[in-house]
């Protein structure tokens, strides 16, 4: 039998995003975002409202870089989402992350943090707090590569439960896409 819980935002799995920017004085500010996705073959989206120092960012630098939060840093990117950097404006080194200036766009890129998408900002709506960033780069670190591409196990990405509000690691390879259906052809 199934429970109804109303209309709820659950989905599995739903990403852990940490959104890194600069501000208009050259400041790298980062923040944790599960409420977003892939919006087309170029683009993320994300909800965020505007009341966010890194949003604030991104509207006036216009560009951003999004990592994949993983296992090894869960408590420090679980930080940059419950610390807002109107309030600490070095949250990022108090979580332990360096960056690096992308060479793509006007955005850092967090260096412990080993996969990131670099984007520049196509459309915000105050009003909805939708974003839509085009994907300028994808770039990942040699460590969690496996013949030339990324392989999620060394990567280690969270996923966001919003129903028990806890993290939880990507699981085994379970079947091949675009080939296991092909047997019921």
């Amino acid at each position: 039998m199934r429970q109804d819980f109303g209309a709820k935002p659950w989905s599995y799995p739903q990403p852990v995003w940490i959104i890194a920017s600069y501000d208009e004085d050259g400041n790298a500010d980062a923040m944790n975002a599960a409420w977003t996705g892939i919006n087309d073959t170029t683009q993320v989206a994300m909800c965020l409202s505007s009341g966010h120092k890194t949003v604030k960012n991104i509207l006036a630098k216009k560009a951003f870089t999004v990592s994949m939060a993983d296992v090894k840093h869960v408590v420090e990117c679980d930080y940059v989402g419950i610390e807002s950097a109107n309030k600490v404006p070095d949250k990022l080194a108090k979580a332990g992350f360096t960056v690096t200036k992308s060479e793509k766009v006007d955005a850092p890129i967090i260096n412990e943090l080993p996969m990131a998408i670099e984007c520049t900002l196509v459309s915000y709506d105050p009003s909805t707090g939708h974003m839509v960033g085009e994907i300028v780069n994808v770039n990942a670190d040699e460590s969690v590569l496996a013949d030339g591409k990324i392989d999620p196990k060394k990567l280690q990405p969270i996923t966001f439960d919003p129903v028990n509000n806890t993290y939880v690691a990507l699981g085994d390879v379970v079947g091949n896409a675009f080939k296991d259906g092909a047997k019921l052809k």
